[in-house]
């Protein structure tokens, strides 16, 4: 009962922290950390301890297959230099950085566990960022990237890490026995993703009750990632292919309500797991410092210091220098479209985005719930059977979230606004464009579809609805949605038909992903209001 009480009252500190988050314009995971800080040091905390094995499944599973869902393949494409100079080349950087610093100020621990250190602070947290860039109007591409990177850096840096740990815990690492066995892990990671995404579109046809559907999500989020683990895949990689073919292929097999009921059920679950992970690493520093004595308290706080000013250190210096590398097609003209000269400013910039973009790129590496699980995962034991110096690394991991948590976390809305970037707002562009297309759709439908008796005069209103509507969008640039879509059974063709048409916009690839959703919303809420609550 006492676990089940703490566990309700940490909920509840927690729902505190991130309305002041909300408040003053911070990442809500900063305001987490330092309640896991304060909660350490609680008297009469519970000692909870989580499974190794489990930490990675319960924390990473459900969140990865929530961004994957989300991440738009079409800009994953257009920009993937940048993206993949942030997921694969600075996480590579950052985790040899890590590993020589903590070589340097620890000589006795082994350099395969020092990797493992580098591997579990490089990947940063897109949770976090985007928290802060949610209250701010950006480029959209700055925030596609940084989507992007952390969709994709995790996965990098859990092959790292996985091969680190069989190295600390075995004590030999043969590269060409590994080599074979990683790739055919990676290749068939992706080919399985893919297959299994189909499998489950299939399967789900055949359900529409909300809660069944909305628990098979979760049931295909960790039951991918342990049969994948199974098998010797990455999990990662598995979950995140799986997340983006369902996302395109998966329109239509569920009902509006069900699809908006899940999609608040899946932010509440990424919230849970954001404040348990906190909470359970926040009580494990306790008793990891009442294991240390005072000196190797000192060493350990100066290699936590030290890490983090390295991770932070390491994505200025890997950023800013590298847009201007060749400029990286960061400034150069697209082929068949000419341009007009970079500015001087625009000389070091990520394309479109202008110097200070790759400024706000720097700064935004704050680290989450990805070095927290893999921290949590390391095995734990006595000597001959646990992680070697895992509670030092497990103190640095949670010291290096706190601080660029709280350092950039903190100064983050604030440098964004000074920097003065402006959203151009592709997005609202493509929505605007789509929704007029959408709109007339509709119209064609109720055009074609000849009523009769009763039915004559709500179709003609109904075309009245929506002319307005389609004058509207075609007026205004960013398409302004009318108050209200048409509703009932005749309205719900013609929202059908417009719901058709922003599909078919995506498939060739006029739309990109963001602005379908948005779209997909507005009618699944018009639908629901033309449905009968029985029918739904």
């Amino acid at each position: 009962m006492l676990i089940f009480e703490w566990v309700v009252g940490v909920l509840l500190g927690a729902v505190l922290l991130a309305a002041l988050a909300r408040r003053v314009g911070a990442p809500y995971p900063a305001f987490l950390a330092l309640g896991g800080v304060a909660l350490a040091f609680v008297p009469g905390v519970p000692n909870l301890k989580l499974d190794p094995e489990l930490a990675l499944a319960l924390f990473l599973a459900p969140v990865l297959l929530d961004a994957g869902y989300d991440t738009s393949l079409r800009d994953l494409k257009t920009n993937w230099r940048p993206i993949a100079g942030l997921a694969f080349g600075a996480v590579a950087v950052t985790t040899i950085a890590v590993a020589l610093v903590a070589k340097a100020l620890v000589p006795g621990m082994p350099f395969a566990a020092c990797i493992v250190l580098g591997a579990i602070v490089a990947p940063p947290d897109a949770v976090a960022a985007l928290s802060v860039l949610r209250h701010v109007s950006l480029p959209h591409r700055l925030t596609t990237i940084l989507r992007g990177e952390s969709l994709l850096n995790d996965a990098g840096s859990l092959l790292v890490y996985r091969l680190g740990v069989v190295a600390a815990i075995t004590g030999t690492f043969n590269p060409s026995e590994i080599a074979p066995t990683f790739l055919i892990g990676v290749v068939g990671s992706l080919v399985a993703g893919p297959v299994l995404a189909f499998a489950y579109v299939g399967v789900m046809r055949r359900f529409q009750d909300t809660a069944s559907v909305i628990v098979l999500q979760f049931v295909a989020a960790f039951g991918i990632w342990i049969a994948a683990e199974g098998l010797e895949l990455s999990g990662v990689l598995t979950v995140v292919t799986f997340a983006i073919t369902v996302a395109r292929y998966s329109p239509g097999i569920t009902a509006p309500r069900t699809r908006i009921l899940s999609y608040a059920v899946w932010d509440t679950a990424v919230f849970v797991l954001n404040v348990l992970a906190f909470v359970l690493i926040g009580i494990q520093i306790s008793p990891i410092l009442e294991r240390l004595n005072q000196a190797e308290q000192v060493s350990a706080s100066l290699l936590a210091g030290m890490v983090f000013l390295t991770v932070v250190l390491t994505r200025i210096a890997w950023v800013l220098p590298a847009s201007c590398i060749d400029r990286l097609e960061f400034t150069g003209p697209r082929k068949g479209r000419r341009e007009p000269a970079a500015s001087a400013e625009e000389e070091c910039a990520p394309p479109g985005l202008g110097l200070r973009a790759a400024v706000a790129v720097s700064w935004s590496g704050m680290r989450g719930i990805v070095t927290i699980a893999t921290a949590l995962a390391l095995p734990q034991g006595g000597p001959d059977g646990g992680f070697p110096d895992r509670d030092l690394i497990v103190f640095t991991a949670f010291c290096t979230v706190i601080g660029t948590l709280v350092v950039q976390g903190l100064t983050l809305g604030p440098l964004l606004a000074r920097l003065g970037l402006e959203d151009d707002d592709p997005v609202g562009q493509e929505v605007g464009r789509a929704r007029a297309e959408a709109y007339a759709a509709a119209l064609e439908s109720l055009d074609s579809k000849a009523s009769e008796g009763p039915e004559v005069v709500a179709t003609e209103a109904l075309r009245e609805e929506f002319r307005a509507a389609l004058e509207e969008a075609r007026t205004h640039d960013e398409g302004r949605a009318p108050e209200t879509l048409p509703s009932d059974a005749v309205r719900r063709r013609a929202i059908a038909a417009a719901r058709d048409t922003v599909l078919r916009l995506r498939k060739e690839g006029r739309i990109g992903d963001d602005a379908y959703y948005v779209l997909e919303e507005e009618f699944d809420w018009a639908e629901l209001n033309a449905t009968p609550r029985a029918e739904t």
